[in-house]
């Protein structure tokens, strides 16, 4: 007997709305709210002009390779320094995420070498740092050792010897100038001041909508990222902030898509007051990117000029006539919150989801190869005629699933590679996702029409054999759990 083409229509139809059901239903639910408006970013006034004039690029320096202990490791660092006698202004750089080789701050540290600051450039740690493993506090005590072998040397003025830390180290940055006083000052640069996670999602967010993604694709990665676990995603750098009593250089650029730049700044202002520090100078650079270049290349105008202005001018310039100029930031949305993903959604349950469909898909196959190998004949007759068909049927079962894994993670990539170079990417990004909700749609009518060949069979007069029973179980089952955690997903949900 076998299942009409009208009844498995309906079925599927009515479990596709289960399942995007699930998606709609299920926590958590994130929609940024647009940011409201703040009459401080509404026009900002202009740079004065002392901090943006020229400075020297062409005077003699000197380079000398070093090593610093820091206790549990060694770093490598090279220290730059003008040959003009006297002492001299000094900073250390704190690098961002990712391996932190100094060689990534070569040409800035030598042109603020050529304009009379001593800098210090460091390969960051890495033992007891990793992609899911960050210890900021670890990271400021290494700052803080580089920083007084700096200290020591006859050519830097103690008394403006600072640190400059851009992205994740500006999260590093601040817990060391409220650690130690040595910190003479700190540069912060694309400065998120709010927690990880929330900085991410932002980015991520804004690179969507520049992608023209549809809505699905944020819930896809959202509630991939509230499954996501690592220890410094929920880090709250506001109390080390507060804790700062040096004065303060922020710098960020107009065309960053990777921090919520206006709420970052907000954040610093406020934590700085609540602290009493109001020697602060907050700078908006026309154009600048998250590293203060134009579009990944040259710098932005004025930033080395500004930076070098700033520190060579100290303690003088430590409290601006106005604290917060340059080009007018827009911010659209808020930076909020990624709630945390439910039991049931976390990291360790899809792992164990994932590993069961994939026994499921193989268990069947094992079975019946162990019967083969006693030397056990499978039932004949039934088994001839209904188990070949549905055997085929399991088996593009297994390829659709791991083809829809597999789109996911190379999806998921593609968005990652699209955050550095978006030239031509709208296309591929709806193509991509086209893709992953065809194979989903497609992984749900092979679990129906199976479903209904199973049933058919067994009408027929079809007894499975045992290692069949396994197979049976095992991929349904295991395809199961795949479209459930798709619906989770919202690789269900409409619109399309």
């Amino acid at each position: 007997m076998q299942v009409g083409r009208g009844v498995l229509s309906v079925a599927a139809g009515l479990i596709l709305v289960a399942l995007a059901t699930v998606g709609y239903a299920l926590p958590p639910p994130f929609d940024p709210p647009p940011l409201s408006v703040d009459p401080v970013f509404q026009t900002l006034p202009a740079q004065p002009p002392a901090e943006i004039r020229p400075i020297s690029s062409t005077a003699q320096i000197v380079t000398q390779d070093i090593t610093v202990d820091v206790g549990d490791t060694t770093l490598e660092a090279t220290i730059r320094a003008p040959l003009t006698p006297g002492k001299h202004p000094a900073l250390v750089f704190v690098q961002g995420a990712g391996p932190g080789v100094r060689g990534e701050f070569t040409t800035q540290a030598e042109l603020l070498a050529r304009a009379g600051i001593v800098t210090l450039v460091y390969d960051k740690r890495t033992v007891r740092y990793d992609f899911r493993n960050r210890d900021f506090g670890l990271l400021a005590d290494d700052a803080l050792r580089v920083l007084a072998r700096l200290r020591t040397r006859a050519d830097v003025d103690p008394a403006r010897t600072g640190l400059w830390g851009v992205s994740e180290g500006s999260w590093v940055v601040p817990i060391a100038a409220a650690k130690s006083d040595a910190v003479g000052f700190t540069v912060l640069v694309s400065a998120p001041n709010v927690s990880p996670m929330r900085q991410v999602t932002w980015a991520m967010g804004e690179q969507l909508d520049r992608l023209h993604a549809p809505s699905g694709v944020r819930e896809l990665v959202t509630r991939a990222m509230s499954a996501v676990h690592m220890n410094f995603l929920r880090y709250d750098g506001l109390p080390a902030l507060r804790g700062i009593r040096q004065p303060v250089l922020a710098l960020y650029g107009t065309r960053d898509p990777s921090i919520p730049f206006v709420e970052s700044s907000r954040a610093l202002t406020r934590a700085l007051a609540e602290g009493g520090n109001a020697d602060y100078t907050i700078r908006y650079l026309d154009g600048a990117d998250h590293g203060m270049r134009i579009h990944g290349g040259p710098f932005a105008p004025g930033y080395l000029e500004t930076l070098s202005n700033w520190v060579k001018g100290l303690p003088g310039t430590a409290r601006p006539p106005v604290h917060i100029a340059g080009a007018t930031p827009v911010q659209r949305y808020e930076a909020s919150e990624v709630p945390t993903a439910p039991w049931y959604a976390g990291g360790a349950v899809l792992g164990f989801t994932l590993c069961l469909a994939a026994v499921g898909y193989v268990v069947g196959p094992v079975a019946e190869m162990v019967v083969r190998l006693r030397g056990r004949q499978l039932p004949a007759e039934a088994n001839a005629l209904i188990w070949p068909p549905i055997r085929r049927r399991f088996r593009r079962m297994a390829w659709t699933g791991l083809g829809l894994l597999l789109s996911v993670l190379a999806f998921i990539t593609l968005l990652v590679l699209f955050s550095v170079n978006q030239a031509g990417a709208w296309p591929a990004v709806l193509a991509g996702w086209l893709v992953i909700r065809i194979l989903a749609v497609l992984m749900l009518l092979q679990e129906v029409t199976s479903v209904a060949a199973v049933v058919s069979g067994l009408r027929e007069g079809w007894q499975p054999s045992r290692p069949q029973h396994v197979a049976i179980a095992g991929v349904l089952g295991g395809t199961g759990l795949l479209l459930v955690a798709a619906a989770y997903y919202s690789l269900f949900a409409f619109p399309w």
